[in-house]
């Protein structure tokens, strides 16, 4: 169910006030260190995959420590691939939300993550209407 258009200002205004009065709080929870990359889930379930195949050898085989090995590497393929990513700090400031002119308050850059751009789009679109 869509909001009232009461309830989007209402929200935005509350929005601004957060980014405004709390620029270290916004800051601390959109931080995107802790997700893991693409690359290294694929390069886990790769690891992992390996690990299943070494186990299965090792009961052809009937060799457990041939099994417990590729229960090693099955277990280190799974730890790799869920790992946080290795992402540098941003120099980018907390969003603050429009100025008391009307104008935006902060400007659209071309890099960032998909998020940042999506939430750019979003800010320029409400800033137009």
């Amino acid at each position: 169910m869509p909001l009232s258009e009461q309830e989007q200002r209402l929200l935005e205004e509350m929005e601004r006030s957060l980014y405004q009065n709390d620029s270290d709080f916004v800051a601390r929870v959109t931080r995107r260190q802790g997700r893991p990359t693409y690359t290294a889930i694929t390069l886990g379930v790769l690891i992992a995959l390996v690990g299943v195949a070494v186990v299965i050898l090792g009961l052809v085989f009937k060799a457990p420590v041939i099994g417990i090995l590729g229960f090693v590497v099955m277990l280190g393929g799974v730890l790799f691939a869920l790992r946080p990513g290795m992402r540098a700090p941003r120099a980018k400031a907390p969003r603050a939300g429009k100025s008391s002119t009307g104008g935006a308050a902060r400007p659209s850059t071309g890099g960032g993550s998909f998020m940042d751009r999506m939430n750019d789009r979003w800010d320029k679109r409400n800033d137009q209407s």
